[in-house]
């Protein structure tokens, strides 16, 4: 009897020792549930994910393919065209042919131009093109050397640009007469390195991205100022006045990624200049048919660091009221502080 008290005692105090832990772990189990679901609940000035996704789509909103405010750029592009012609001037009195001239022309034409963009909004983008022209006559040994049209450029993006969507962006231009104007130097003597008017002009580019293929066209319309007051002589007449009329122009195109670093372009322009009324001091006028220019351009873009891409383009005329060729070269100019990632 004294030794089955002895063992039932014994039975007890293993259980009490073992029971201990297991409750201990039990209530350490249900602690950490407990913390657990706490820290998986939210807590007060957590963001649900209505938030988070409101925030990505506000990022999405304002993700334009324009300088961002504030951001400015500064680029050099170097230009030259080849244009052999000949020019007929004469005279038509009483259905008769007076003052008939038939001159040559091979010019040589090289711009240097140095453009500036300034973000003043993320969706509006202002910009100025300063250009520097050398003209060559081999034929009549005429050169010169003088500031081109000055012009001045506001482009805007209507909406953000959304990924695997057209992208949109409006433009306005306004050239100015700061070249040698062709209506007031000897034709005889002088070249010009400007068009002579004033012209304000606007309309609309658009882009798509098909990966690895870019699409892109645009499409403008220019109103060119009339010109008074002129005193040119032209065969035995006196220029006074110029009535340029419109020009309508229209390009389109695609561009292709061979590599990150490397990528082709091909575009097709088109414009056409209406006609040109010339008044003269003897209350006669002459009427220049309207013009259709057309060149195709092929150009390769060349990155050379993760900031710079050089651009190089070749361009043929495809009418007569084009240039026989062009070849093209652009690139960014990093500057501290006016550089489009400062």
């Amino acid at each position: 009897m004294t030794r089955s008290v002895l063992w039932l005692q014994v039975g007890l105090v293993l259980l009490s020792v073992l029971a201990v832990p297991a409750a201990a772990q039990q209530q350490e189990d249900s602690a950490t549930v407990d913390d657990a679901r706490e820290a998986l609940s939210q807590q007060e000035g957590d963001e649900d994910s209505t938030e988070q996704l409101e925030e990505v789509f506000q990022a999405a909103e304002k993700n334009y393919s324009l300088l961002q405010a504030g951001r400015q750029s500064l680029n050099y592009s170097f230009d030259y065209s080849y244009s052999g012609t000949q020019n007929l001037d004469l005279e038509v009195v009483n259905s008769q042919v007076r003052n008939l001239d038939v001159t040559p022309e091979a010019t040589h034409n090289f711009t240097n131009a140095f453009s500036y963009d300034y973000g003043f909004y993320d969706n509006l983008t202002l910009g100025t093109r300063i250009p520097l022209t050398t003209k060559f006559d081999t034929q009549e040994d005429l050169n010169v050397n003088d500031v081109g049209d000055i012009s001045f450029t506001a482009r805007w993006q209507p909406n953000p640009h959304v990924p695997g969507t057209m992208s949109t962006t409006l433009f306005g231009t306004l050239s100015s007469k700061t070249g040698v104007s062709p209506y007031e130097i000897d034709v005889n003597r002088q070249l010009s390195t400007g068009s002579g008017y004033y012209s304000i002009g606007g309309g609309a580019s658009v882009s798509k991205v098909l990966d690895p293929v870019v699409l892109f066209g645009s499409g403008s319309l220019r109103y060119n100022h009339k010109v008074e007051d002129l005193k040119q002589v032209r065969g035995a007449r006196l220029l006074r006045e110029l009535d340029p009329g419109f020009t309508l122009s229209g390009s389109g195109g695609f561009s292709y990624s061979l590599s990150y670093d490397i990528s082709l372009s091909l575009s097709v322009q088109l414009t056409y200049n209406d006609e040109t009324v010339l008044s003269f001091s003897d209350g006669t006028e002459a009427t220049a048919s309207s013009q259709m220019a057309g060149i195709i351009n092929m150009s390769l873009g060349t990155r050379i660091s993760d900031q710079t891409i050089v651009n190089t383009s070749v361009g043929f005329g495809m009418t007569r009221g084009a240039p026989d060729f062009t070849i093209g070269f652009s690139m960014p100019i990093n500057i501290s502080g006016l550089s489009e990632s400062s």
